[in-house]
């Protein structure tokens, strides 16, 4: 097997060091359009860097991870899957749901394997939560609460560029709520604002938001999110049933420091999602390995990541436009 690694900048690189723990140095091959970067991660590594993405192509590989700028994902899948090789793309598949559309469109019929880079539905806490709920163990499920806190908001270079915050971070919860749960979203209503850093307001976009979800069943799912959590990086979901209710993410290391008289200290807090996921990095990336190794079912489709991209459209919306939005409105 040999698999091709597109893209080594932060989260390229952690994936290419998870590739070879699961196929070895001598199995990957990388690229990256910045020439000094790829040599100093192929070095670090023990792997053969190649000029660009042809290359990669050229090379004979048997997947590809892709891990390039958002703009360049879309073409990089379709090629990939018109050769026959199985392809891991970090999310998003395209920068809009009609460019999300035209890639499935044109490799929805196609049997080679896409998988999406939603790492949390590998996590063993949201594992754990999925089997919960399937197992009945929380009776009817009512009310589920999802959290995600940046320890501190992005650069202003890279805010703009970014989709805005429902589409750039708020999409995960969006997606791992889909998946725990089981279910789908009706309505969204979402409301946000800007505390902090002005270039994030002068971008159109909002620091912290809140919404409220309706799901098929009637249960309600409340999500928030910040570019602000100076205690540190903290994702969370709380599970609420009539039997039982659990929590995903509630560790000594939460940055969430209660007032009770002695209650517990909490331990060093998770300073980013790196490390926050690291475990479930490496269960991703050795899944994809699985499936270039023995086909299967993508555990994470492009219409899953289609769904996840139309609820942070919804949400966009509801809250520019100051109203509920049903998931209809959004779907073309």
């Amino acid at each position: 097997m040999r698999v091709g690694v597109a893209g080594v900048g932060r989260i390229g690189a952690l994936h290419a060091e998870n590739v070879v723990s699961q196929v070895g140095s001598d199995a990957v091959v990388i690229a990256d359009a910045d020439a000094c970067r790829a040599a100093t991660i192929a070095e670090k590594l023990g792997v053969r860097a190649v000029g660009g993405v042809e290359e990669l192509f050229a090379a004979g590989i048997d997947g590809l991870v892709i891990a390039v700028p958002t703009d360049a994902h879309a073409a990089l899948v379709v090629h990939a899957v018109r050769a026959g090789i199985p392809v891991f793309c970090e999310k998003p598949i395209a920068p809009d749901i009609a460019g999300t559309l035209a890639v499935l469109e044109q490799v929805g019929t196609s049997r080679v394997p896409v998988q999406v880079g939603f790492q949390r539905r590998f996590d063993p806490g949201y594992v754990a939560a999925r089997a919960a709920v399937a197992s009945g163990a929380l009776g009817q499920l009512h009310t589920v609460l999802g959290f995600t806190l940046d320890a501190a908001p992005p650069s202003a270079e890279y805010v703009p560029g970014s989709g805005g915050i429902f589409r750039d971070c708020l999409v995960h919860d969006l997606d791992i709520l889909r998946w725990v749960t089981g279910q789908e979203v009706v309505s969204v209503y979402a409301v946000g604002s800007n505390l902090g850093a002005d270039y994030i307001r002068e971008a159109g976009d909002v620091d912290a938001v809140a919404v409220t979800l309706t799901l098929a069943d009637g249960t309600l799912a409340q999500l928030t999110a910040s570019r602000y959590n100076g205690a540190g990086y903290d994702v969370r979901m709380e599970l609420r049933g009539h039997l039982d209710s659990i929590a995903v993410g509630l560790d000594a290391r939460s940055p969430l420091r209660s007032v009770e008289p002695g209650a517990n200290v909490t331990g060093l807090a998770y300073p980013g999602f790196l490390d926050r996921f690291r475990t479930a990095y490496v269960a991703e990336m050795a899944a994809f390995t699985a499936l270039i190794a023995t086909g299967g079912s993508s555990p994470c489709t492009i219409s899953d990541a289609l769904a996840a991209f139309v609820l942070a459209e919804a949400c966009d919306r509801s809250r520019r436009e100051g109203r509920p939005v049903t998931v209809a409105e959004v779907t073309v």
